[in-house]
């Protein structure tokens, strides 16, 4: 099999929504770049997916780095950038924003040590929104988006709705809505589109540190029209439909992949 010149860059790439897009996108002959954090047996975890995304005869390059840290991108892109030298017309045709840490704690407490911090409420704004503005600058910067590229983030219901302990995400998910939103206008110029996908409510492993969470599940399945949860394997396939160049007119949007989780009200 010939190899493909087409690249996709996964932020969060070791689990949940990030693993499952970059296993489905190398399956239709997309090259990996990968992005995680993990130490100890989460590191091995991470080789395991690397191994098996190249089973599919493509090029896997995971980068085991913090991706909000500024340096840190700096060195990832140099390194892009350094691979597509030595390339024939490489393309980055994906971007996945799929980045989940953040502080789980309430904004109010009688105990005032468990109540959110400032630090903590920057630093989840920063992970979970903010470094989607800075990876996209420093992509359009170094000349790496091409035409018809996509760029994809990950938010959730709590965008719209109040849950316990989820204030600051729940901020750094609308935020990052808006700047979909704000990306995709600038960039139409250059044939570049830019949507949110939200999930229905999915068991991650960054979703099972929300208190409460397999309560939540089991309410998610029991209110969907096809009674079970969404899995990270429905949004990795909606995500490698979009990106075919005949949905270019799709932009700026919040897509939800639920099964129609959001619109059922009550239990019949």
């Amino acid at each position: 099999m010939a190899k493909s010149n087409q690249y996709a860059l996964i932020l969060g790439v070791s689990s949940g929504f990030g693993k499952a897009t970059s296993l489905e996108l190398a399956k239709k002959g997309f090259n990996i770049f990968g992005v995680h954090l993990d130490i100890g047996a989460a590191k091995e975890a991470a080789s395991q997916i690397k191994k098996e995304i190249e089973s599919y005869g493509v090029e896997a390059v995971f980068f085991n780095a913090n991706a909000a840290d500024d340096k840190k991108r700096k060195e990832i892109i140099d390194s892009i950038k350094e691979l597509f030298a030595s390339k024939d017309n490489p393309k980055l045709r994906v971007f996945l924003h799929s980045l989940a840490f953040g502080a789980i704690k309430p904004f109010f407490s009688k105990d005032h040590k468990e109540m959110v911090s400032k630090k903590q409420i920057e630093m989840t704004m920063d992970v979970m929104a903010n470094s989607l503005v800075y990876w996209v600058q420093d992509l359009f910067k170094e000349n790496l988006l091409a035409e018809n590229s996509r760029i994809f983030a990950l938010t959730s219901i709590g965008s719209e709705r109040a849950m316990l302990n989820y204030g600051s995400i729940s901020a750094a998910k609308a935020a990052i809505e808006s700047y979909i939103r704000q990306i995709a206008v600038e960039l139409a110029h250059y044939k570049i589109t830019a949507n949110a996908i939200m999930a229905g409510l999915t068991d991650t492993p960054a979703a099972q540190k929300i208190p409460g969470f397999e309560k939540m599940l089991d309410f998610a399945r029991a209110h969907n029209p096809f009674q079970r949860n969404t899995v990270p394997e429905d949004v990795a396939q909606a995500i490698s439909l979009l990106i075919d160049e005949k949905f270019y007119w799709i932009n700026g949007q919040v897509i939800r992949v639920d099964g129609g989780e959001s619109i059922l009200n009550f239990i019949k």
